[in-house]
């Protein structure tokens, strides 16, 4: 016989000040098979947990209700008090009457109604719930960490110093990312290759990580703890181990195509390597570009193998597949900027010199185009007045992304203080919505632009940016003053948003939850942030939002912090509330296998004793399951049962409310 105990939370005022807490503990207590219901401020706190200890012990209780906040907040809380009183812990629910009562409802009355039926609801699925065992899963102790850039730099670095061997995997040909575009960092100046360069070399050097660069990824199987990656390295036609960096190869060979690291400001060889600093400092050859053509062969030009003395050009490189298997992933898939092609207003594609934020960086930068000096790049001469407009597509619904790139309103203010530098009688003038440096030691930066270097700041909205007579006219408001202006500039720079990398693909295979905007999506936005809702697979950088240094450094740190700590097991507890197959039942249809989002679905043989096939049918493989229910829906004579959530429990709990 069931002898449940109900536990209505008071949450401070969050449910309290709509539902009526303690008339709901009163009515729960008249339900069928509930023997105990009381109230609580906060139900979570270690006073309240001991409430529900005591009465389980003292109760006898079969079964627990929590009337509280959303399971994913606390379920595992109130599920540990109950086996910490002897009591499986997966005769433990709660009923939201937070998020689904409280906080939607006005009306005390119907958001009381409503918490005792949805509690009602919560009683008859308990009254029915059976004890479950975690489901214990081995661990391979290796992470797989994808992206080279800070992000996934950091967390390959600590993860390896934690003991725990890390597969790198970068799909350009270095390291670095975008921080290795950028001259300076804010707000404390530091060079961006001084800082970044020594990691970048450590983690070459490093023994526990194995670094594979100009490799994307090409499968995931398996599950947590169990990821089964194929990772495809692609033809460098150089060999990593001959090729010494010397650089022979690229001054012999005749073609030249725009250089995308430094955002097609200037030219590269067909056979290049990315950066100075890069990392490995191994050059690529360019099939695209090289004038053999995409297959190379027949030969038609051979110079930069007779130009390379250890003769470490391989015109046969072919694609070489890896296989790893992991414990945990890390996607650190960095950023790219929103394409301002489509700001037409603004000249971007029209007029050479109205160039993007890290256009700009390149010109800033000592390895850049020019060597740091900062021309126009129409006619390479020193701009004397620069404009820079911020929230370019950022903040903008309806012509861009409608969320705050958090980034623009500092690298803008550092661009115009290293312009200021660079040429101290040039002028800088900054259009932008508002201000927003919420970072430690950001708004003293931003008011040393301001009062310290005199960058002159305008509060408006850029209408139009055109040509006339060898300059820039930039058509702007000051919505401080109200007044139109124009100003006649030689450079235009502008602060389009930030996106997350183009990894769709990447997404896929890893199935990977995003929001609207293609990042990451986290598990739960304050106390799971690094974590997604594939276990096992975590977030780290701009992969999940935008975020400056400092913040994707912090990321990186925790995500390697959860995979070491995953990892760090010999075997893993999954939850039990997985799907299974009833054998004597299934038909062998696999709808199931086709609507089954994780692959967890596969098919078996089913044998005599002679060894003859009888039938196949549909098994679940348990470490892949995440228990989402969809083959149950799927699977049309009912051999599909989901453990927590069977056809019994459901239809009670539906009597319960609607009889």
């Amino acid at each position: 016989m069931a002898r449940i105990g109900v536990f209505v939370c008071h949450c401070g005022e969050n449910i309290a000040r709509t539902v009526r807490v303690k008339e709901l503990a009163q009515k729960a207590a008249q339900i069928p098979g509930v023997v105990h219901s009381e109230d609580y401020i906060y139900m979570c706190s270690e006073p309240g947990q001991k409430k529900v200890r005591d009465a389980i012990q003292q109760k006898k209780l079969t079964g627990v209700v929590v009337a509280a906040c959303s399971p994913q907040l606390h379920e595992l809380t109130f599920r540990k008090a109950c086996q910490e009183a002897g009591l499986n812990p997966y005769l433990c629910e709660m009923a939201n009457i937070r998020e689904q009562c409280s906080w939607v409802h006005t009306d005390r009355e119907k958001a009381t109604q409503k918490a005792y039926e949805h509690l009602r609801y919560i009683v008859e699925k308990v009254r029915r719930n059976r004890p479950l065992r975690p489901i214990p899963v081995p661990i391979t102790p290796r992470v797989l960490v994808i992206g080279g850039g800070i992000a996934g730099i950091q967390a390959a670095l600590d993860i390896a110093d934690g003991g725990v061997p890390v597969t790198l995997v970068e799909r350009q040909p270095s390291i670095g990312g975008n921080m290795a575009r950028l001259s300076e960092t804010f707000p404390t100046l530091d060079c961006a290759q001084c800082i970044l360069t020594p990691k970048m070399v450590s983690v070459r050097q490093h023994p526990n990580i194995e670094l594979l660069t100009y490799s994307e990824v090409e499968d995931v199987k398996g599950f947590v703890g169990n990821f089964q990656v194929t990772i495809k390295k692609k033809p460098r036609y150089v060999d990593e181990d001959l090729c010494t960096g010397c650089g022979d190869c690229a001054p012999a060979c005749p073609s030249a195509v725009p250089n995308e690291f430094d955002r097609n400001l200037s030219w590269r060889k067909a056979i290049y390597i990315p950066f100075p600093q890069a990392v490995p400092p191994v050059y690529t050859l360019d099939p695209q570009a090289c004038l053999n053509g995409p297959k190379l062969f027949p030969l038609a030009c051979e110079r930069c193998y007779q130009a390379c003395g250890p003769k470490a050009i391989n015109f046969n490189d072919r694609p070489k597949i890896i296989e790893r298997k992991v414990g945990a992933i890390i996607v650190a898939t960095g950023y790219e900027l929103l394409n301002a092609d489509y700001v037409k207003e603004l000249g971007y594609g029209l007029y050479p010199d109205v160039m993007d934020g890290l256009e700009f960086e390149r010109l800033l930068s000592a390895s850049g185009p020019t060597g740091g000096e900062v021309v126009r790049p129409s006619d390479h001469k020193v701009p004397k007045t620069v404009v820079f407009i911020q929230c370019v597509g950022s903040r903008n619904p309806a012509n861009g992304v409608p969320y705050c790139s958090r980034i623009c309103c500092m690298y803008t203010a550092k661009h115009a203080l290293l312009y200021k530098h660079k040429v101290p009688e040039g002028k800088a003038f900054i259009f932008y919505m508002d201000i927003r440096a919420g970072g430690k030691g950001y708004e003293e930066f931003i008011q040393r632009v301001m009062e310290q270097e005199r960058i002159t700041y305008i509060r408006g909205a850029v209408s139009k940016v055109y040509g006339l007579n060898g300059k820039l006219m930039v058509q702007g408001v000051d919505t401080l003053s109200g007044q139109r202006l124009e100003v006649a500039a030689d450079l235009v720079v502008l602060a389009t948003a930030m996106v997350g990398a183009n990894s769709s693909d990447l997404v896929q295979k890893l199935r990977l939850a995003v929001d609207r905007y293609g990042f990451g999506q986290e598990a739960h936005p304050k106390l799971r942030p690094v974590e997604t809702l594939s276990a096992g697979i975590f977030l780290a950088g701009v992969a999940q939002a935008p975020k400056d240094i400092p913040d994707t450094v912090a990321q990186a740190s925790a995500a390697a912090g959860k995979a070491l700590a995953l990892v760090a097991q010999k075997t893993l507890e999954r939850e039990p509330t997985v799907a299974s197959v009833n054998e004597f039942t299934c038909v062998g249809c696999f709808e199931c296998q086709k609507v089954c989002p994780y692959g967890a679905i596969e098919r078996k043989e089913i044998r005599d004793r002679a060894g003859n096939l009888l039938k196949v049918v549909s098994t679940v493989n348990t470490g892949v399951c995440n228990g989402c229910g969809a083959c149950v829906v799927a699977c049309r004579n009912k051999s599909m049962d989901l453990a927590g959530f069977s056809e019994e429990q459901i239809f009670a709990s539906l009597a319960a409310v609607t009889v």
